[in-house]
């Protein structure tokens, strides 16, 4: 494995955790959103990783260049996670039954996974 092998896997673990901070970071920054549909909340979103093992087992053969290790990033998954709903007929926001919509982010757990 040469020197570049190395910094192209770092450079692709980096990225990935460079998204999933991003995700982070806009999960914390809506947490205190509010809504008056659950369709238009806001929900948490989480990055799915897989390790990329590309012609892996080519990686030691120099007649294969194209060899690829390392993370990718398969796509940015919404959280499952119920909804907090919260009985606040004055609010500005609420629905005609007086509910509005906050979303599904905790955000210990948010920065916990930073």
């Amino acid at each position: 494995m040469s020197l570049y092998n190395v910094f192209d896997i770092a450079g692709s673990g980096m990225s990935a955790q460079n998204i999933r901070l991003n995700t982070t970071a806009s999960n914390i920054s809506n947490a205190n959103s509010i809504s008056s549909s659950q369709d238009k909340v806001y929900r948490a979103r989480h990055p799915v990783f897989a390790a990329e093992l590309t012609k892996a087992s080519a990686a030691h053969d120099p007649n294969q260049p194209n060899a690829s290790v390392g993370v990718k990033v398969l796509g940015i998954v919404e959280s499952d996670k119920p909804l907090q709903v919260e009985y606040n007929p004055n609010h500005p926001s609420a629905d005609k039954d007086g509910y509005i919509y906050k979303p599904n982010v905790n955000v210990v757990e948010e920065m916990a996974n930073m």
